[in-house]
């Protein structure tokens, strides 16, 4: 490949959908409007399906699980194909940060996705809760604390971040709506924390007391281990997909 070749290349991997800015190439504020709305239609899945799991079928939690899981997995990729040429579809702080790290997005917009992905988030839980007539917001008490989750946090970000950037770096960005969806549906099942992934995610579900809720003592920990899983993840994706030579090491 040319150094031209890699200079366009880099250009495109800003534009793609579900990295970047989008390629519509839209101004800032219809941009943090579709953040905050993706986060928040996300957030309306999670805890929507997970109440919704816990009534259904109360006396087993697999199947809770597993109704959860589809919905979360078939409601995000719905939410990035909608939205993934108008932001990039994010609707993640970890997936902000490693776009910041790439070079794609500015720090500027980049701290106001980070804000949007958590007002939205916050909202989304508080729609979920409204709609199945419970408190508009109540902290939850579900412990999640131990090392084991701890480390699928890291995993299963560092997992999310590879999967997004493995497909768009390798030309195949319209399988990215897919290939999240599928990631995360199946990694409610192989990670011990069920895989949250995602900042934005935690904080919101702290304010709903149901089955996809998490404590408020458990979301530093939570965050904390996502934000290293992605600096790890960004590590492995300049070294395994590099975009030109000054990523190669």
């Amino acid at each position: 490949m040319s150094s031209r070749d890699a200079e366009n290349a880099i250009k495109q991997l800003g534009v793609l959908p579900e990295t970047g800015t989008g390629q519509l190439r839209l101004n800032l504020t219809r941009r943090l409007i579709a953040e905050a709305l993706g986060t928040a239609f996300l957030l309306i899945a999670v805890v929507g399906s997970g109440i919704m799991a816990s009534r259904l079928s109360p006396s087993d939690t697999g199947i809770q699980l597993l109704e959860n899981a589809a919905a979360t997995a078939a409601a995000l990729i719905g939410l990035i194909l909608m939205f993934g040429a108008v932001s990039g579809a994010h609707f993640n702080p970890v997936v902000t940060l490693v776009d910041r790290l790439l070079g794609t997005i500015r720090t500027r917009d980049a701290l106001l996705y980070v804000v949007a992905q958590i007002a939205g988030g916050c909202l989304g839980t508080i729609c979920a809760n409204v709609m199945f007539s419970l408190p508009v917001v109540a902290l939850s008490t579900k412990v999640r604390s131990s090392g084991a989750f701890w480390f699928s946090e890291v995993l299963a970000t560092i997992g999310l971040l590879l999967v997004i950037h493995g497909c768009v770096r390798t030309g195949r960005a319209n399988a990215v709506p897919f290939a999240v969806g599928i990631w995360i549906g199946g990694a409610y099942f192989f990670t011990s924390s069920t895989s949250f992934a995602n900042p934005a995610a935690v904080i919101g579900r702290s304010l709903s007391n149901s089955f996809a809720g998490i404590m408020p003592s458990s979301v530093p920990m939570f965050v904390a281990m996502e934000v290293i899983g992605a600096l790890i993840a960004y590590a492995l994706i300049r070294f395994i997909f590099p975009h030109n030579h000054s990523e190669a090491p």
